[in-house]
């Protein structure tokens, strides 16, 4: 995650991966078996809550792991959540909150992203590059990322320690605050801020266009941000961001899991979740 991370006494073993990070070693809490929650959705369209309840947990019904999703339409009031507030190893997700926590920062010192912020910005967003990210956590520190946190309102996101920021710990419920900060106008991210995000979120590179905007409508526009994380314990973390506009609905989507056996199994997971929810706003 860091180039001084084997200096690092009693840190767990880190491979840099891509777009993901591969940790070892490190333990993780098992939570206690309880039984499994249910997806709930409300709308302003009863029948489309009702569809999207039930199209999500058939999606679901057969996949291993353990999956959380986060559903947000503004055209039609319609919510859908499951395990909103479990949370997960944010792995690159995290991204998407450096770069607001970033422009947030310049913009309370009155002044644009740096030619060399934004090169790390693009990479860190459009490729997912890991070594841009360090630079740029190690830059705003906890304080400036904490700051950016609490003016969001995102009171379940706790900042990975010792430079981990793939460690960040995430949930639907914050997720999906911050997306919707990046698609309506706000007090704490300005528009210019929020177009500077999304932009960068819709160019990232093909080999990284998956999950969230699989199966969305050919009107729909997208902005995406994946991750991937495999440590010792609860196998591959693989979560989806996005943020999707067009055929008269304006919706976020936040698909987390873990548990999975592979990163590919991972990706199935989100895209079955991805696909009846475009194809249920699409029809309503």
């Amino acid at each position: 995650m860091t180039s001084g991370t084997s200096a690092r006494r009693a840190a767990p073993a880190v491979v840099a991966l891509t777009t993901g990070l591969l940790i070892t070693g490190a333990a993780v809490a098992t939570p206690a078996a309880a039984t499994a929650p249910a997806v709930t959705c409300t709308s302003a369209k009863p029948a489309l809550a009702t569809k999207l309840k039930k199209d999500i947990t058939a999606a679901l019904a057969t996949r291993k792991g353990t999956v959380a999703v986060g559903v947000w339409d503004r055209s039609t009031a319609t919510t859908c959540t499951l395990r909103a507030s479990t949370a997960y190893d944010s792995a690159s997700v995290v991204k998407v909150t450096v770069l607001s926590a970033l422009l947030y920062d310049a913009q309370a010192a009155h002044r644009s992203l740096t030619t060399r912020e934004k090169t790390l910005a693009t990479n860190m967003i459009t490729k997912s590059d890991n070594a841009s990210t360090s630079t740029l956590w190690k830059q705003l520190g906890l304080t400036k990322i904490k700051k950016f946190l609490a003016a969001a309102s995102m009171t379940q996101t706790k900042p990975g320690a010792n430079n981990y920021w793939g460690l960040t710990q995430i949930t639907v419920t914050d997720e999906q605050k911050l997306l919707r900060l990046l698609t309506a106008h706000n007090a704490v991210l300005t528009d210019a801020s929020r177009s500077y995000v999304t932009t960068l979120m819709g160019k990232v590179v093909a080999d990284q266009r998956w999950g969230t905007p699989y199966g969305r409508p050919a009107n729909v526009s997208w902005h995406v941000k994946n991750g991937w994380l495999q440590r010792a314990t609860q196998g591959w973390r693989v979560h989806s961001v996005g943020t999707f506009k067009g055929g008269g609905h304006d919706y976020t989507i936040t698909v987390l899991t873990h548990g999975n056996s592979t990163m590919s199994y991972g990706i199935t997971t989100i895209q079955g979740v991805a696909k009846v929810v475009h194809r249920d706003l699409a029809a309503s």
